[in-house]
């Protein structure tokens, strides 16, 4: 019997992969995100189109990065986006840490700019936020 569920295993976690659009889910508390993204709001609505000091993050899980309508990014996030960022659960997650360091990784450079200055150190917090922003879309 648990030679059988090794096998079905990966191919549930393939189905549950797919039938969220190619993007797991954040294993956060979305209730607890909301309530954490009062940080995020000031800087960033949830509208569409509607831009403040941060884009828009309305259905920013799966977006490429860097192309929020409207929204003047700095190069670096276009770079990101052209390279192929994707801000998919996993990726959100991780640049929440410390956004500025997660893009200077991602494109292999010492140093790009960034307007965002929150950084989430607690990976929980992280989670619920990531978990906030899927549950709307």
């Amino acid at each position: 019997m648990k030679k059988s569920l090794k096998a079905i295993a990966p191919v549930a976690l393939a189905l549950a992969v797919i039938s969220t659009g190619g993007s797991a889910f954040a294993a956060g508390d979305a209730a607890e995100g909301e309530k954490a993204f009062k940080r995020c709001a000031a800087c960033h609505s949830l509208e569409a189109g509607k831009n403040k000091v941060g884009p828009s993050l309305h259905m920013i899980v799966g977006r490429k990065a860097g192309t929020a309508e409207g929204y003047k990014y700095s190069p670096s996030y276009g770079e990101a986006g052209e390279k192929g960022l994707n801000w998919e659960a996993e990726q959100l997650v991780a640049y929440l840490e410390n956004p500025k360091e997660y893009l200077a990784k991602y494109l292999g450079q010492d140093k790009v700019k960034s307007k965002m200055v929150n950084k989430f150190k607690k990976l929980e917090l992280r989670e619920d936020i990531v978990a906030y922003l899927q549950s709307l879309q």
